[in-house]
Formats: C-alpha cells, structure tokens, sequence
C-alpha cells in the first residue's frame, strides 16, 4: 500500500521539499502517492522526482486534485 503526501495547500519550492523528505523516510521500492495542485506542483514534482532517479508511475486526476504516484528508486 502507498504512503501518501497531500501538498495541495503548498507552492513551490516547498512541494518538493516535502516530496524529497517523505522519499528519504522510505526505502527503495515503497510508493508514494503524492496529491498536489495544478500548475508548477504538477510540472515540477514528476520531473524533479525522476532526475532524483524515482519513477512515476501514474498521474490521475480527482476533480480539483492530481495524484503522481511514484516509486522511490
């Protein structure tokens, strides 16, 4: 089962902020489901997740809400 983040009330840069603090409490192959906002959080966090050399497995969207899902590498 996925841990989850909810950083939709937050702007960058503190949303990958807490991105990287929760992946670095994990170990590798735990998942995260991270829900964020439009904008520069959606843009962002899978990118910058992936350089850090995570995987993204999904993005969905749930009304006002995007959901990355990714897997610590």
């Amino acid at each position: 089962m996925a841990k989850t983040l909810d950083i939709t009330g937050d702007h960058c840069p503190m949303t990958f902020v807490k991105v990287k603090l929760a992946l670095a409490s994990m170990t590798p192959g735990e998942e995260l489901d991270v829900a964020l906002s439009a904008g520069e959080p959606l843009n962002n966090v899978p990118r910058t997740v992936t350089e850090q050399g995570h995987h993204v497995l999904s993005i969905r969207q749930e009304g006002d809400v995007h959901h990355v899902l990714i897997r610590k590498g």
